[in-house]
């Protein structure tokens, strides 16, 4: 996906073109298999890692594209929000100080963007999703201006048929209708890649899916999204429904999402998952090819299969299948991309060590999972992991296990065990399955992200809790410190002064419609102890609003009973802007006399209402 797709396809000749070149890469791919041609004497591992960029205040920032100019390194890339980055880690043959090594390049590369950043006012974070991205940053203006994100966001529209729906229930919930795929954009991940023998790849496909779930559990640090405490991994139901281009018919049918762990045990070879792949999902975008793989067989060249690398990137399984060819040599991976950015450098390596030592672990039992394991028994597995994190309950060779038992009991013997088979050093060994050990017995980064926003919304109002829990995380993440050893939040230490009217406006907001009684409308003020509440009509727009004073002010010349809110509501408005200051609204109620604002987006779509009580 990072290759310069200029625009969707338009016409037929273009689209029929590229298919045959798909089919082709098919054939290609088979032929490789049949032959016995692909690296199968070298395990190599990878990564990609994703990071937020955020400004002095904490809040999305959106200049990647200067970003990237200063840092002038090809080992870094733009992603779809301007907010984004990703950093693109060299491979590393499985062995020895490997692990050590990607540490010490991510350090450097992160070293590297941070002072750049720093330089243009900028921050950088590492988080599964960022607590201050708000309706405003997931809108186009912040696509990053390259024409392949464009496509993207046209063809998966087109597809659709309409807006993204979000549906997601968590302790709190969140219902929007969006208009772009911007929504994807607040997921940031880091993504595993590991070599697979191409005569064991399918046997180690399934064990990936396998494991997926207890994985995960331990893994999760997505919980806020826009101040709301949904699954323990948000970003599994966001990326699957920001990107869900099914259309929802009166049939009763089975639609396979674009963004999936997949519907059953997979068999055969790599092939029969890409056969799978592109028989259930529409192409999206096209390139023009040059030669076709077949003939490059042929001349003794090993084909790079573009049409089906691209058409690839374009289906988002948790546990993807990948083709590659480095130094002439085709290989096959397994990429992992479930796992979340952060908390920290030590703990995703830490992450990454365990994956893969899961991975080459693998007991010889598990080597037809099929006949231990029924397939959605791990699919459930994956999606309670993301529901519930380390409070799962999981179902494991038909026996039930907290996470923390089979974490620990289970797969963490696995891991050494695979860990040690391909002589990966001890001491690293140690330090970073230790780290795993720690946290299962200690704190996820969901679990201290959810205690410490609590704690911080008991002083404060959403906005500014979400400030200051990104920014204790910034800190953490420079002492270098792994998750189980991140402090509380202390709430007594000065925090400094609100500058903004979200950081201060209360968003739990009671509403009235124009066609409410007025008798209804003072019993709920006064039950609520309140002294102004907004009036929507039919559409939730803005177009009133009533304060107790004035109420009262009517109760001997109207009757409430029989009154209706918009006959008597005030229409003369004053509103607010969420990113205006908190000087400009208290010059504003000044200038007007009025001790309430309600606080809108687009014009008058209400999000929150502001009053002098608020300021003082």
């Amino acid at each position: 996906m990072g290759e310069m797709i200029t625009a969707q396809p338009s016409r037929t000749g273009e689209r029929a073109a590229f298919v045959q070149h798909l089919m082709d890469d098919i054939k290609a791919l088979e032929y490789l298999l049949d032959n016995d041609l692909f690296e199968d004497d070298v395990v190599r591992i990878g990564a990609e890692q994703e990071i937020c960029l955020i400004d002095e205040d904490y809040r999305p920032f959106g200049i990647n594209q200067k970003l990237l100019k200063a840092i002038n390194d090809n080992h870094f890339t733009t992603e779809l929000a301007s907010y984004n980055i990703e950093l693109n880690l060299d491979s590393f043959e499985l062995k020895k100080d490997c692990f050590n090594l990607v540490e010490k390049q991510l350090r450097i590369l992160l070293l590297k963007a941070d002072k750049k950043a720093k330089g243009l006012g900028a921050k950088l974070l590492l988080a599964g999703i960022l607590p201050t991205i708000s309706k405003k940053e997931v809108g186009l203006e912040y696509l990053t201006p390259i024409p392949r994100y464009f496509a993207l966001n046209d063809m998966l529209k087109t597809n659709k048929g309409g807006d993204f729906n979000l549906k997601i229930r968590g302790v709190d919930e969140l219902f929007l209708k969006h208009d772009s795929v911007m929504f994807e954009a607040c997921n940031t991940s880091f993504q595993l890649h590991l070599q697979i023998p191409s005569n064991d790849f399918i046997s180690s496909y399934n064990w990936a899916q396998a494991i997926a779930g207890p994985v995960l559990s331990i893994c999760c640090n997505s919980p806020l999204l826009m101040g709301r405490e949904l699954w323990k991994e948000t970003r599994i139901a966001l990326f699957q429904q920001s990107l869900d281009t099914r259309k929802t018919v009166s049939a009763l049918r089975n639609q396979t999402p674009r963004v999936g762990f997949g519907d059953d045990w997979e068999s055969g070879s790599v092939a029969e998952i890409f056969k799978k792949d592109i028989s259930k999902h529409r192409i999206l975008l096209t390139k023009k090819i040059e030669e076709n793989s077949m003939e490059k067989i042929k001349k003794g060249i090993i084909p790079e299969l573009p049409a089906l690398c691209l058409q690839n990137g374009t289906v988002y399984r948790w546990n993807r299948p990948c083709y590659g060819v480095g130094g002439g040599k085709p290989h096959l991976r397994i990429e992992n991309r479930y796992i979340p950015a952060g908390p920290s450098v030590l703990d995703e390596l830490a992450n990454f060590a365990f994956w893969v030592g899961l991975m080459k672990g693998r007991p010889k039992q598990f080597d037809d999972l099929p006949s231990k394991m029924d397939f959605k028994s791990a699919k459930t597995n994956f999606i309670k992991a993301a529901r519930t994190g380390k409070e799962s309950l999981f179902l494991w060779c038909d026996e039930a296990y907290s996470a923390k038992k089979l974490v620990l009991n289970k797969l963490l013997p696995i891991a050494y065990k695979g860990l040690h088979k391909c002589g990966v050093d001890d001491v690293d060994i140690e330090r970073f399955l230790g780290i795993i050990e720690a946290r299962t017995k200690g704190r996820t980064g969901e679990q201290w992200q959810v205690s410490n926003y609590r704690k911080l919304k008991k002083d404060f109002k959403t906005d500014k809790s979400l400030v200051l829990l990104t920014k204790e995380m910034v800190q953490n993440q420079t002492k270098h410190l792994p998750i189980h050893q991140w402090k509380d939040i202390d709430n007594k230490r000065p925090f400094g002064k609100s500058q903004l009217v979200k950081e201060l406006m209360n968003t739990h907001v009671l509403k009235l419609h124009e066609n409410d009684y007025v008798s209804m409308a003072k019993a709920i003020m006064t039950w609520n102890n309140i002294r102004h509440i907004p009036v929507e009509n039919d559409y939730a727009e803005l177009t009133g609003i009533l304060s107790l004073r004035y109420l009262n002010s009517l109760e001997k010349s109207v009757d409430f009973e029989q009154t209706t809110v918009d006959r008597i509501m005030v229409k003369e408005i004053f509103t607010i802007g969420p990113d205006q200051t908190t000087l400009e609204a208290l010059e504003l109620m000044k200038k007007h006399d009025i001790g309430c604002l309600p606080v809108v987006q687009n014009t008058n779509t209400l999000i929150g209402i502001l009053s002098k009580s608020d300021l003082i």
